[in-house]
C-alpha cells in the first residue's frame, strides 16, 4: 500500500472526567464512514494516556472531545506531553463546549481548528482531507 493508498488515521480522545462521550461517538463513526481509520480512547483518559495512545497507534489526527470545561487545563498538558515525545507532525482539533474566548489560545498553543456543538460531520471530515492530503 502506498502512502497516498493508506488510510488517514485518527485519535478520538475523551480527556478529563467527563462522562458524555455521544458527541465523540458521533464523530468518531462519521469518520469511520468517511474511509478514515479510527481509534476512540473511550472515557476518561488522563493528558499522559492520550499522547501515549497517538504514539503507539502512529497517528495522523488527534482529535480532542471535552465537554466538561476542563479544556484550559487539560489541553495545554496533552499539547506539552505531544512535544515532549516528538509527536509534531499531527493535527489536534477540538471539539465539544468550549467559550469562544479560549478558542484563541487553544489556537496558540497548537490546536489547529475547533468545531462546537451543531459542526456538521461533513465539515470535520473535509477540513481533516484537505489539511492531511
Amino acid at each position: 500500500m502506498t502512502e497516498s493508498e493508506r488510510k488517514i488515521r485518527v485519535l478520538v480522545a475523551k480527556p478529563g472526567l467527563d462522562g458524555h462521550d455521544r458527541g465523540a461517538k458521533v464523530v468518531a463513526r462519521a469518520l469511520r464512514d468517511a474511509g478514515f481509520e479510527v481509534i476512540y480512547t473511550g472515557l476518561r483518559q488522563t493528558p499522559e494516556q492520550v499522547a501515549e495512545a497517538a504514539l503507539q497507534e502512529d497517528v495522523d489526527v488527534i482529535g480532542l472531545s471535552i465537554l466538561s470545561g476542563a479544556h484550559m487545563r487539560l489541553f495545554p498538558e496533552i499539547m506539552k506531553l505531544l512535544k515532549e515525545k516528538g509527536i509534531d507532525d499531527v493535527l489536534v482539533i477540538a471539539g465539544g463546549i468550549i467559550p469562544e474566548e479560549d478558542i484563541k489560545p487553544l489556537k496558540k498553543m497548537g490546536i489547529k481548528a475547533i468545531f462546537g456543538p451543531g459542526t456538521p460531520t461533513t465539515e470535520i471530515v473535509e477540513y481533516i482531507r484537505k489539511k492531511i492530503r
